[in-house]
């Protein structure tokens, strides 16, 4: 399959999950648009190393698994970030019982 398919799909994926975090006022729904875009980079990244891979297969025997060491970071990362995001919305929701975005605005004055 092409690595085309791979990048509109990504681009895709990106653009919805901008769109979630830009309209939405749920903070676990902007949380799940979040993840949405990292897992669309690994997406780009992957197919990215994989075409490296194809291009550099006769030259070098590790060509294309750069991209996947950055996935497995990413996702370390992105495992780190969903337990405090989850716990931050957790406590937010027991103190003011609400996960609505705006309502933090008003919690400033």
């Amino acid at each position: 399959m092409p690595v085309n398919y791979y990048i509109f799909l990504s681009i895709a994926l990106f653009c919805i999950g901008i769109a979630g975090v830009l309209t939405r006022r749920n903070a676990i729904i902007i949380f799940m648009c979040i993840e949405i875009m990292l897992n669309a980079v690994n997406l780009m990244l992957v197919a990215f190393s994989k075409m490296h891979h194809l291009k550099n297969a006769a030259v070098d025997a590790t060509a294309g698994s750069d991209g996947q060491i950055f996935v497995f970071f990413i996702m370390v990362v992105a495992a780190a970030e969903v337990s405090v995001g989850l716990a931050i919305i957790v406590m937010m929701y027991r103190n003011i019982h609400s996960v609505d975005v705006n309502f933090l605005n008003r919690l400033k004055h």
